[in-house]
């Protein structure tokens, strides 16, 4: 049985246009740009995975999931069982920040640079278009 991951596309809307939550990892630059995600503990919920992995990677704590994206597997296969989730915000987050990963991961005191960026034209995660980002403009 494969182990299961959380992806947070986390949006807000700002002048009109709708922008994705990104961040990339200094001290890891081959990564390029990435957005919250993680592995699940065996019997842990994906909705609670989820809040937890946008807490300790981000450090926002006020997020609402707005619905599991349809199709994520097909587009992302790996060796997880990868659930992509739209998330937004129930609180205001400032325009660019530093976050030190707390946690039990890997990437536990690792410091994450985060920044929004539009989500139109498609803002190519982990080095790839990602044409499923288009849906969550709507």
């Amino acid at each position: 049985m494969k182990r299961r991951r959380v992806v947070a596309y986390v949006t807000r809307v700002r002048d009109g246009r709708t922008e994705l939550l990104v961040f990339e990892d200094p001290e890891h630059p081959h990564m390029g740009v990435q957005v919250p995600a993680g592995r699940l503990d065996p019997d842990e919920e994906l909705e609670a995975g989820l809040l937890r992995e946008i807490e300790e990677e981000a450090g926002l704590r006020n997020a609402r999931i707005v619905r599991e994206i349809p199709g994520f597997e097909g587009h992302y296969p790996s060796r997880y069982e990868n659930h992509g989730f739209h998330v937004v915000l129930e609180e205001e987050a400032p325009d660019e920040w530093e976050h030190v990963v707390v946690g039990q991961g890997d990437d536990a005191g690792l410091v994450f640079r985060y920044r929004w960026v539009p989500l139109e034209p498609d803002p190519h995660l982990f080095g790839r278009p990602h044409p499923l980002l288009t849906s969550l403009a709507r």
